[in-house]
């Protein structure tokens, strides 16, 4: 059975300000995702990372304990966790940005953490632009 888990956390020190520092992100996470087929999307908006995972459980549950311990970023935050019948992406690891009216008009100054599941799901869906200079 799949899963799809939505968590939100704040970055930590330099995390998501520099294309090297998405560079080394996008990296190493196509790599494990890849491995562990997982498909996800993140977004990192204003030092903040939002992030939409599908796989197995075990899997999921495995990115989550990286996450968790992963210097980079602060505490997890999950916002949605729920089996699905099929797999929503088809990369191992995309990444979005948010145009900036969007973001005024969906987070209204809230935190990434904040939102509901189907905020979250509009953010890291067709709203968001993929972030071409790193793909």
């Amino acid at each position: 059975m799949l899963y799809r888990v939505i968590y939100a956390a704040e970055t930590l020190g330099a995390t998501g300000t520099s294309l090297l520092s998405l560079a080394q992100i996008l990296g190493v996470s196509e790599r494990n995702n890849a491995r562990d087929e997982i498909t996800s999307r993140m977004l990192i908006h204003d030092g903040q990372v939002l992030q939409a995972a599908e796989g197995r459980r075990a899997d999921l549950d495995r990115l989550k304990k990286r996450l968790t311990a992963d210097p980079r970023l602060g505490e997890l935050r999950t916002i949605s966790e729920r089996p699905i019948s099929a797999r929503s992406f088809t990369e191992t690891m995309g990444l979005r940005r948010l145009p900036q009216d969007f973001a005024q008009e969906v987070l209204a100054g809230r935190p990434l953490w904040a939102l509901t599941p189907s905020e979250a799901e509009q953010l890291l869906g067709e709203e968001s632009e993929v972030l071409s200079a790193v793909a």
